[in-house]
């Protein structure tokens, strides 16, 4: 379960509310008070005040006058603090870096035309990178369960909202697992979509090739939803597209899933177990599990930070880097130092080694429906990324980073607490454009993944 008194604010749960002649002003009043009363650190960078949300509330007035249709009607969300709304600073973590927009990011806006209410901007690992959510100037993002681990990153704040129950659902980003890495580690699910899919005007860039808009929900109905919602082409985005149709999976009798043959928890054998005990619930619901190689993905994996995609980092922030170097907190200059050692013949050497690497990961899943890995492979406490932010870091990548790398989708779920008390996840990855697909299997298993849920 959520922490917080989060079920009531689920879409399904607030959609009989209403039905029922629950005033919409009353529930985001409520909202409110809980944000103000919460006790976590380093949740918000901007909580919208009266006018701001007042104004939202008018205008879902008017739209319900005219009989539109209104399927997320006064359902409050919070959005990653790197994607625009409208006359709401926009810092990506870098008070320096903040502006004012004047237009929300496009899925902002078919999220609002839908009849849902923002009611803040959350924290994140700064500029969008980084994994553990430790790295910002608005403090660290404390776990949803104990505040003393990891919420995750780098959309820290947007998964400690949804767990906390401030909000209905958040919007984050995703380059390499930071729309995973939190849901797991909040005990949320967190959608990627494949890249482009979800329009990303208005999203501060991180690695502008790699980057997908995700999100983060309570059940994967409510994450089929926001989807239906948000994808679509997106003119104002050059990297926008729309996929083929999405496959449907097959029953659970029929469904092949791929288990990695290296698997690392990191000395974690609680974390381990968990995820023994969740493959093989899947396997008694019917489906045949195979073990498949995956050198190629973790080789995939290591050219995000070690190749050099690295360098596209510096496209949003390299001015800061040059200009005013201290405004970056101190391992996101680590990382854009490494950015400059590259050229643009290793930014082509990188692109051959993917295709081959591509070439590789591709047989292997020509042998499954759908690839099935830990979302990560421990978790840490705050003090413990403090004392060594690079490699902890990496270590929680271990399961992430090739995703986008690959063109791939993917679905993290919860499956189960360590007697720390801290959630862990899994994650179903699937080809492009398989959304549908994954949500269908999530919707399977969903409930005997972790049971503690239901």
């Amino acid at each position: 379960m959520l922490t917080g008194a989060a079920e009531d604010l689920s879409i399904a749960s607030l959609q009989r509310a209403y039905a029922a002649g629950r005033d919409v002003a009353d529930v985001i009043a409520d909202v409110m008070g809980r944000i103000a009363a919460y006790d976590r650190k380093g949740v918000w960078i901007y909580v919208l005040n009266e006018e701001e949300i007042n104004r939202q509330l008018a205008a879902l007035s008017v739209a319900k006058r005219s009989g539109r249709s209104l399927p997320l009607y006064g359902v409050p969300f919070a959005v990653k603090d790197n994607i625009d709304v409208a006359d709401v600073p926009t810092t990506a973590a870098c008070r320096e870096y903040a502006y004012v927009p004047g237009d929300s990011a496009t899925c902002v806006k078919k999220l609002c035309d839908a009849g849902a209410i923002v009611v803040g901007k959350t924290n994140l690992d700064q500029f969008a990178t980084g994994l553990v959510g430790t790295r910002s100037p608005y403090g660290a993002c404390e776990n949803a369960f104990d505040r003393a681990w990891i919420s995750g990153g780098s959309s820290s704040g947007s998964a400690v909202a949804v767990a906390g129950g401030l909000v209905s659902f958040a919007l984050a980003t995703d380059t390499a697992g930071s729309g995973r890495v939190p849901a797991a580690l909040n005990n949320l699910v967190g959608l990627k979509p494949t890249r482009g899919v979800v329009g990303a005007m208005g999203v501060v860039p991180a690695c502008r090739s790699l980057d997908c808009v995700a999100f983060f929900a309570g059940t994967c109905g409510e994450s089929r939803l926001l989807l239906e919602i948000c994808a679509g082409f997106d003119a104002g985005d050059p990297l926008s597209r729309v996929g083929a149709e999405n496959r449907r999976a097959p029953a659970a009798s029929s469904l092949r899933v791929g288990i990695p043959d290296a698997l690392e928890f990191f000395g974690n054998r609680e974390a381990e177990a968990l995820f023994d005990k969740a493959y093989r619930r899947i396997e008694k619901a019917g489906a045949t599990l195979t073990k498949i190689d995956f050198g190629p993905f973790r080789r995939t994996g290591d050219l995000l930070y070690n190749g050099p995609w690295v360098a596209e980092r510096l496209l949003a922030a390299g001015k800061l880097f040059r200009e005013k170097p201290e405004s970056l907190q101190p391992e996101i200059r680590r990382i854009l130092q490494m950015a400059t050692r590259y050229t643009a013949g290793d930014a082509f050497d990188g692109l051959h080694t993917l295709a081959g690497l591509r070439r590789e990961a591709d047989a292997q899943m020509a042998r499954v429906d759908v690839l099935l890995t830990p979302t990560t492979g421990t978790t840490y406490r705050i003090a413990e990324v403090q004392a060594d932010p690079l490699q902890l870091n990496v270590n929680l990548s271990y399961y992430t980073t090739f995703v986008n790398l690959l063109d791939m989708s993917a679905l993290a779920l919860p499956c189960g607490f360590l007697s720390s008390g801290m959630p862990m996840g899994v994650t179903f990855i699937a080809p492009a454009f398989c959304e549908s697909m994954l949500l269908d299997i999530g919707e399977m298993f969903e409930k005997i993944l972790c049971p503690e849920n239901a």
